[in-house]
């Protein structure tokens, strides 16, 4: 059986964008099919194709809001749960990457043709981009199993 890990970098090696792939990797165990988180995490990648919040991490906070996501208005607890598991995520994947925005990490602005010139230029989503799959799917399943551990 491949790893969430192994399973997000193959979908990645295969064209889907950042955000489907880690979200894609997570998502029958979650309760939906892979081809759902596919078609959810569609728009996500590449910073919402605006350079913005990195699409690994997106894929990664869908993740995280199916698991832990309110959806009942009288239970503040999940809503509360979620907020630390996104606050502890977003920190987790600044700290080992230095950033969580796109154009940050990349260096060039997605949302423009000359960042996306200079992206493939400088092959960031061959051999860059797939360390950021890497790191975002790492993190979340560490956040899962130190819940699922207190749960």
């Amino acid at each position: 059986m491949m790893t969430h890990i192994e399973r997000a970098t193959e979908l990645f090696g295969k064209n889907f964008h950042c955000s489907q792939a880690v979200f894609a990797a997570f998502a029958e165990e979650l309760g939906i099919t892979e081809e759902q988180a596919l078609k959810i995490g569609a728009c996500f990648g590449s910073g919402m194709r605006k350079g913005e919040v990195c699409g690994a991490c997106t894929g990664a906070l869908m993740v995280l809001g199916l698991k832990y996501g309110q959806c009942n208005e009288e239970d503040i607890s999940s809503r509360l749960k979620t907020n630390e598991v996104t606050d502890r995520f977003m920190a987790e994947f600044k700290k080992e990457n230095g950033s969580y925005m796109c154009k940050d990490l990349l260096g060039c602005d997605l949302g423009t043709a000359e960042g996306i010139a200079t992206a493939l230029e400088k092959k960031l989503f061959t051999e860059f981009c797939p360390q950021m799959v890497q790191s975002a799917t790492k993190i979340t399943e560490d956040i899962l199993g130190d819940f699922m551990e207190v749960i």
